[in-house]
């Protein structure tokens, strides 16, 4: 019997993380918009739009891997409650800072750079759970699902966030509280998830021996890694939102919020029709159609096509995301699924805050558009370079969705 998106909701644990990882999410995105538009208006400067990238990537970078190999060491539930709880107090500090009426830029810049650390024990905990919620056969779905809550997000949030910040930032800021409470609320009410059986020796740098044993993994995580370093021009939507397409807060949100509505798409239909035939060829068709969509909305000086090409991105980084996550969950023993998830973090992570921080740089040096479109045309040699150089991974299949 085939199984369905369904027969996972039906699971009440999964149903719990899903509501956790929403509001937390959602949190999270609405506060982005208002640090992006908040950094630009003080300093009018795309470096340090990316410097918000670069102080969160920083803490991360250094910390993920001990958040690893703490979630294969620890009780799951227990850290993703703790970091959620620390994000809410690092809210109150941004809460604090725009109530002032006199925002330090240092002090923003502060308090990403908690919220980074933060995010270095919440991914591999939350990323390492799913596995342990559902069984083996539903667990493409389950990353679909897990997508499409994100993306969920990724949508309302920067809209949301864009309306709230015409009342003031204060309000964003409390309100993104307010969601992390109900967040931590969802996560108390996991079961505990404490680890499963020892691995003798278990060293803090295995899941990098191990990512490196598999070219499959390797592969997957480093294509996203070079794809989006050079093809994610998010740090730069404060520029075209304001100096290019000419529309202003709510404008900003909803070019934020363009990429999840193709990406929500996407996932709606790869959580009731997985991509398991031919699933490494789709990957990299994938990434190169995220390279184009990229160029486009790079030369766009129109507003719907630049959100037509934002979602189109959208659509094809969440089949990038699903294949990659689905990969490394199934190829992945439980007992060493949170370091392999924290140098997949790592990954991530330099693709997403070091990626904003090299388009600040790029934009800087050669203007904001030929930054834009010289990185979507890197993304599409990075692809051409990958699907030759890693054939286990152009050729990887996916499980079939039946027990």
């Amino acid at each position: 019997m085939t199984a369905t998106a369904r027969d996972v909701l039906a699971l009440g644990g999964f149903r719990l993380f899903l509501a956790a990882r929403l509001l937390s999410s959602l949190a999270q995105q609405i506060a982005t918009v208002a640090v992006g538009w908040l950094v630009y208006d003080l300093t009018g400067d795309p470096l340090q739009l990316g410097l918000v990238g670069l102080v969160q990537f920083v803490p991360a970078l250094a910390l993920t891997l001990p958040g690893g190999h703490l979630a294969d060491h620890a009780d799951r539930r227990r850290i993703l409650l703790a970091a959620t709880l620390l994000t809410m107090l690092a809210m109150g500090g941004l809460l604090a800072l725009t109530a002032s009426g006199r925002p330090s830029l240092h002090g923003i810049f502060a308090v990403m750079a908690v919220l980074g650390a933060v995010r270095a024990f919440w991914a591999p905990a939350g990323q390492s759970m799913t596995a342990r919620l559902v069984p083996r056969h539903l667990l493409s779905r389950a990353v679909a699902l897990n997508s499409t809550v994100w993306q969920v997000s990724v949508i309302a949030g920067p809209a949301l966030g864009g309306l709230l910040y015409a009342l003031g930032p204060a309000v964003v800021f409390a309100t993104s509280g307010l969601l992390l409470a109900g967040a931590a609320s969802a996560a108390f009410l996991l079961a505990p998830m404490p680890p499963g059986e020892r691995t003798e020796r278990a060293h803090i740098l295995d899941g990098i021996r191990f990512v490196k044993s598999r070219p499959e993994i390797l592969g997957s995580i480093s294509l996203d890694l070079f794809a989006v370093l050079l093809g994610g021009a998010t740090a730069l939507l404060p520029i075209y939102a304001r100096d290019i397409l000419m529309t202003g807060p709510l404008g900003l949100g909803l070019l934020r919020s363009a990429p999840a509505v193709g990406a929500a798409l996407s996932a709606f239909l790869l959580a009731h029709r997985p991509p398991e035939r031919h699933a490494g060829h789709k990957l990299f068709i994938a990434v190169a159609v995220f390279g184009l969509g990229t160029v486009v909305f790079g030369l766009s000086t129109s507003f719907p096509l630049s959100l037509a090409a934002l979602a189109v991105l959208g659509a094809a980084d969440m089949v990038s995301v699903v294949l990659r996550q689905t990969l490394v969950q199934i190829s992945t023993p439980d007992d060493m699924r949170g370091r392999v998830s924290a140098v997949n973090m790592v990954f991530i992570t330099a693709s997403n805050e070091l990626g904003e921080f090299e388009s600040g740089v790029a934009a800087a040096l050669l203007g904001t558009v030929p930054a834009v479109v010289a990185g979507g045309l890197g993304c599409l040699i990075v692809a051409g370079v990958w699907a030759w150089r890693f054939p286990a991974l152009r050729n990887f299949e996916l499980p079939r969705s039946s027990p």
